[in-house]
């Protein structure tokens, strides 16, 4: 668990491929995870065996795809992807960023 996050004090971890994320807070059961992409950067599909995933759009935007339903997503948006939906997305300006929320917490990202 960890209470606060300190933006300032918590470096990037680089993915690849454009992106990066900053794990915010969590507890067993939620987690919030900053990731942030580069134009063109592309959130590969996937889905989640026991996760669900709230995201909220906090700079940029993107396509997102979810269950093969396309949307466009700007700055204030957020989308929901449920576990077992396949979901992805695929940042359409430079500096775009995620905030990431998940049911239970990711433990592969810890």
């Amino acid at each position: 668990m960890k209470r606060y996050f300190i933006d300032d004090e918590t470096p990037w971890e680089e993915l690849g491929g454009g992106i990066k994320r900053k794990i915010m807070t969590w507890t067993d059961n939620l987690m919030m995870v900053l990731v942030h992409f580069d134009k063109g950067a592309i959130g590969t599909p996937h889905k989640h065996d026991i996760h669900d995933q709230i995201a909220y759009v906090a700079a940029g935007s993107f396509e997102v795809v979810i269950e093969g339903e396309k949307h466009i997503l700007k700055t204030g948006d957020a989308y929901l992807a449920v576990k077992n939906e396949m979901h992805g997305v695929v940042s359409l300006e430079d500096g775009s960023i995620l905030i990431d929320t998940f049911n239970p917490k990711r433990a592969d990202f810890l």
